[in-house]
């Protein structure tokens, strides 16, 4: 790359066209003017250390330490829905190499704040970045992050193909690209939109070193995709209105996943499959905070996540699994295991409860559904809640209350199970957790 410097004019210029004094006259007027220029420099040079040391030192203390990763100003959600965040940003393009067909990369211009984590971002099925997601590379860039777009190397690559296309992106931007300076090599991340998310899946497993993965509509119903041993820090978002990405699949899809993974996943309301090709701020109130907590480990943005989205009106379900602790934080977010239970014989249906996080003040609950010996065609499930507690969001079901009785029913995409066959549903609620006594019935 090239870099242009200003030219600078040098200080003390000849005066030309003015006549000068005779030849001895010149040189005691240079005697003394050296003599002057002397005792000048040695002033200036005491009053700016004077000045400008503690200058300095109230510069640094006001920065983040030489260590952090935190980057930019205190966030807010008109910052994040504004386009364009606080750095701005260059993108260049780069040409078939090393594994993956090209693409383009993004990057902030300002190198005062030392490295940036960087993102690699993979189209769907006979899909282009370019047509697709090339809309997210300079907001997200602006945040604070190095983004690659990739091409694939055909348009049909399967999942295991835009995996490898996706490592094989991060490995030349670290290693070998023109930016490659500007980027730190422990701090990098993956995303993907359908075809592409689930390479971005399997790209998360075969290296877990990975800070971050994002799947957008990941996969596709009957392709056995598992997130069974997944370990890093996922986010799932899905369509309400998707029909190639059903909300039903990818409600099993999420399921798969680790208790102890840290991960979220958001329904967007109305959205349709193709949703995510298109520029909005709905799904960058969900990508930006993600990425700043997980690359960055700047935990002011967990406000935006925990305990529920401060902005929800366009998101139809969200499970989180707060808290969420970035990397280098030093504690481990709490997991439990949900209990197992002997259905009785005969019965429809059972439910099985687990407490998936906790926090000061609330918790969050997942309860597993599972048909008896026969096929059931709706369920519900009630429970009495412990003193002071209250349900405040359910997803994959509908909830009643009447007091401290609560029923969540099912949605209208899972209540038809197979003999054996389950299905998951979650809330959040106040409160400190219990594990209560669940009863299952099926009309």
């Amino acid at each position: 790359m090239r870099r242009h410097e200003s030219p600078v004019t040098p200080p003390g210029g000849t005066g030309g066209g003015q006549a000068g004094p005779p030849r001895v006259g010149r040189r005691a007027v240079r005697a003394v003017s050296a003599v002057v220029a002397m005792l000048v420099a040695v002033a200036a040079a005491v009053t700016a250390v004077a000045v400008t040391q503690p200058a300095a030192a109230a510069g640094r203390a006001a920065a983040p330490a030489a260590s952090s990763t935190q980057r930019g100003p205190d966030p807010t959600i008109a910052m994040i829905e504004a386009g364009r965040g606080p750095f701005a940003t260059t993108q260049m393009s780069v040409a078939p190499v090393n594994g993956f067909n090209g693409g383009t990369v993004y990057y902030p211009t300002d190198t005062s704040q030392g490295t940036w984590g960087a993102l690699a971002i993979v189209p769907g099925y006979s899909a282009l970045f370019a047509n697709e997601e090339a809309w997210m590379g300079p907001w997200l860039s602006s945040f604070g992050f190095v983004v690659i777009g990739v091409e694939t190397n055909t348009r049909t690559d399967n999942a295991d193909s835009r995996a490898s296309e996706l490592l094989s992106a991060l490995d030349w931007l670290t290693t070998q690209s023109p930016v490659k300076d500007r980027v730190d090599p422990d701090r990098l991340s993956v995303l993907g939109h359908s075809a592409g998310g689930a390479g971005a899946i399997i790209a998360a497993e075969r290296r877990p070193s990975l800070r971050a993965m994002i799947g957008l509509a990941p996969g596709y119903p009957g392709n056995g995709l598992s997130m069974s041993t997944d370990q890093v820090p996922t986010l799932v978002i899905g369509g309400q209105n998707d029909t190639t990405v059903t909300p039903s699949y990818l409600s099993g899809l999420y399921g798969t996943l680790p208790a102890s993974t840290q991960s979220g996943f958001a329904q967007i309301a109305g959205a349709d499959h193709v949703y995510y090709t298109h520029p909005n701020n709905v799904e960058m109130k969900l990508l930006i905070p993600w990425l700043k907590v997980f690359l960055d480990s700047d935990t002011r943005y967990t406000q935006f996540l925990c305990p529920a989205l401060p902005d929800p009106g366009n998101v139809s379900q969200y499970q989180p699994k707060c808290p969420y602790v970035p990397p280098g934080t030093g504690t481990t977010p709490p997991t439990s295991t949900p209990p197992t239970s002997t259905p009785p014989a005969g019965a429809p249906c059972t439910a099985t409860y687990g407490t998936a996080n906790s926090w000061s003040g609330g918790f969050q609950g997942q309860v597993t559904v599972t048909a008896g010996a026969s096929a059931v065609t709706g369920w519900s499930v009630h429970w009495t809640l412990a003193g002071g507690q209250t349900v405040t969001q359910v997803w994959n079901g509908a909830l009643t209350a009447d007091g401290p009785n609560v029923t969540v029913r099912n949605a209208g995409y899972n209540g038809s199970l197979p003999a054996g066959g389950s299905t998951t549903f979650g809330f959040l609620a106040n409160g400190a957790p219990s594990t209560p006594v669940l009863t299952c019935t099926s009309p």
